[in-house]
Parts: C-alpha cells; sequence; structure tokens
C-alpha cells in the first residue's frame, strides 16, 4: 500500500511534470498541504524532503517552498537499467506478445523493462509516466492513450525530453511529438480489407471504428478511400464509431437496428480489430445469422483466438513480437546514440472462413 507522503510527492511532481507548477513558483505553505491531503505536518514535511532531494523544489527559510530548476539539474538517483513499458493494456490481446519481444531483445544487454498500462485513460497515463520517471529510467518505450485526440499529457513528454531520456512510440504516435516509433500501415489496412471484400461481390459493407485512437481513425479513411476508388458503390457504405469510454450496449443495438430494420441491408462488416469482430460474431450469432453465410466479418490483428473460433476469423496479421523486439533494438540503440528511423509495418491478410465470396472479380487476386 502506498504512504501517504508518496501519495503527496507523486502528486506534486505530476504537477511541476505537467508544468502546473512552474520553476520558480510557490507551492501551497505546509499548512495548506495539511488541509489539501488531510495528513499531519510531519508527512507534508517528509513529501517535501523527498521532492527537495530529487531537485524538484527548494525551501528558503521563513519565505516557503519554491520549484527548483529541475531540468537543468541532474537527478540524485542514478539512471538504472530499467526501460520504461507503457501500453494502453498488458494482460491480453496482442500485448503480451509485444512485451516479450521486447524483453527478450533488451535482456540480452542487461536490462530490464518496467511495465504500466493506462486502460486508454489520459489520467492513467500520466500517473503511469510520474510513477515510472521516479524509478530512474534509461529509457521509455510509450503505447499513446486515445492518440486521436489531444495529447493531455504533452508538457510531461515534453519534459522527459528535455531531460535527455531516449523515447519511442509504438502502434500510434502523437502528432505534436518529435519521436520515433513503430506502427501498422493502417491506412493501407482499412482500404485493402475493404477492397478485399469489394472484390469478393460485396458492396454494403459496415465499418465499425474506434475513433480515439489513431489506429481507428487511419482504418477509417482506409475504408473511405477504398470506397471512393468505386463511386459505382460509395452510397452503400455504412460507418459506426465508437469511443473507448463508450459503453458498446449502444454500438450493438445500433447494429442490431441496421441488420432488422434499416433499408440498407449489409453483406459484411470490418472492424476495428479482432477483439471487436469476436463480439460482433457472437452478437449477430445470437440473432440467429451465420457467419459467413449471411454476413461475412473481418478483423484486424490476428488475436491468437481468431484461428480457434467458429468460423475462424479473417484478418490481417500484427507484428507483435517482431514489434517488440524491433522496439528494443530500436531503444538500445537510442541509449548508444546511434541513429534510428521509424518503421511502419506492411499489413499481411490471413484468409479464413469468415468471408463468403458472393462473386469474384477479376483483380481479386490482386488484393494481397
Amino acid at each position: 500500500m502506498t504512504k501517504k507522503y508518496e501519495q503527496i510527492k507523486q502528486d506534486l511532481s505530476e504537477k511541476i511534470l505537467a508544468e502546473e507548477y512552474t520553476v520558480g513558483e510557490k507551492l501551497p505553505t505546509e499548512s495548506e498541504l495539511m488541509e489539501i491531503y488531510h495528513v499531519s505536518r510531519f508527512t507534508v514535511r517528509h513529501a517535501i524532503d523527498e521532492l527537495e532531494k530529487e531537485n524538484y523544489v527548494y525551501r528558503i527559510q521563513g519565505g516557503g517552498i519554491f520549484v527548483d530548476d529541475w531540468k537543468s539539474k541532474p537527478k540524485t538517483e542514478i539512471r538504472n537499467k530499467t526501460i520504461g513499458l507503457i501500453t494502453t493494456y498488458t494482460s491480453d490481446y496482442i500485448f503480451p506478445n509485444i512485451i516479450t519481444g521486447i524483453d527478450n531483445f533488451i535482456s540480452n544487454y542487461g536490462y530490464s523493462i518496467l511495465i504500466a498500462n493506462t486502460q486508454n485513460n489520459p489520467e492513467k497515463e500520466r500517473k503511469s509516466l510520474t510513477n515510472l520517471l521516479s524509478n530512474g529510467l534509461s529509457g521509455l518505450i510509450v503505447e499513446p492513450t486515445q492518440s486521436a485526440l489531444n495529447n493531455a499529457n504533452k508538457n510531461i513528454y515534453d519534459n522527459i525530453k528535455s531531460m535527455g531520456i531516449p523515447m519511442l512510440f509504438f502502434n500510434a504516435v502523437y502528432d505534436d511529438l518529435d519521436v520515433p516509433y513503430l506502427v501498422m500501415d493502417d491506412v493501407k489496412i482499412g482500404k485493402m480489407m475493404t477492397n478485399y471484400l469489394i472484390a469478393r461481390g460485396h458492396k454494403q459493407i459496415i465499418g465499425i471504428f474506434k475513433v480515439d485512437d489513431k489506429q481507428g481513425i487511419h482504418r477509417m479513411n482506409g475504408y473511405i478511400k477504398a470506397y471512393q476508388e468505386h463511386p459505382e458503390i460509395s452510397n452503400m457504405s455504412e460507418i459506426m464509431m465508437y469511443q473507448t469510454e463508450e459503453n458498446k450496449i449502444n454500438l450493438f443495438k445500433k447494429l442490431h437496428t441496421i441488420l432488422t430494420q434499416s433499408k440498407f441491408v449489409p453483406t459484411a462488416i470490418i472492424c476495428y480489430n479482432d477483439q471487436l469482430a469476436i463480439q460482433v460474431i457472437n452478437f449477430v450469432q445470437e440473432m440467429g445469422l451465420k457467419i459467413p453465410e449471411d454476413l461475412s466479418i473481418v478483423g484486424v490483428d490476428d488475436y491468437r483466438f481468431s484461428k480457434y473460433i467458429k468460423p475462424s476469423l479473417t484478418t490481417v496479421r500484427h507484428p507483435q513480437e517482431k514489434m517488440g523486439l524491433d522496439a528494443g533494438k530500436m531503444i538500445i540503440d537510442m541509449l548508444n546514440k546511434r541513429p534510428v528511423t521509424s518503421k511502419v509495418y506492411e499489413p499481411d491478410i490471413i484468409e479464413r472462413n469468415s468471408v463468403r465470396t458472393i462473386r469474384p472479380s477479376q483483380d481479386a487476386s490482386s488484393i494481397k
């Protein structure tokens, strides 16, 4: 259990890193901090002592507590051989393979990883960043949180760069930060999967995309581009959007309405990822529809269970462990002051049994 003084230190260091308290600014008095955090004077002083040791604050006798010029002063702790890893999720889906790839590479150089997850929540990302930084990290590998929205923690990322800590992104990027990255070509994924279905005779295709992450936005844009290339059926598309915090009950209610009451009668659905595709398959099967006879469904990521469900899911391969290995190599190169180049992975369709061919077109073989 985190001690009270550590909670105060954590909160104040977050505010300093995010520049809610700027260099030279006076912090609340000890008495005010006691009231804010509902703790004793001893606990407040313990927290301030710890912040002072790390050059975040300084005291003036009789004058108060002030934010120190922490960017220009070396931290008292020595950076250890630890790489911080922040993902949106850690326990399931594709993330264990990515983590394994990173760990397998950096362990060869004597480094270990310290993992945090944000559950795609900016506030949790902020706490993860400050928690990891307090451990004297050598480098940082981050999967951005809600990457399609404003970067709520840009000040912290800017300060991490100013501290000289090597950092890279994977799966997505923040546009307002110049940081190396490893990502899938998500626009191409959306376009490729849509054209794959069109080439098999599907015209009325639902696209379901998560729109608070860059991956979802880019895949949706690829879906739109594919329809733009087929103007004769461009009015037959239907897009459904959702966000991380949204209750999926509403999403499935809308899908139910489209499948049962709408004049739009889809023959296929493109899902943001395999996780969603599996949920959609279960949902439409409970409605009494058959996959792929009544409805074809595709996903993205090649989740390990996707080949075992019935019917097995047609999807796009995510490099997973390869991306992890590449991320590990990139961060080691950055630590050794070697130049690095961002990497974009080409998509590869994995054909299984969740797609029915209605009428193959002449160019169907050229989609992959």
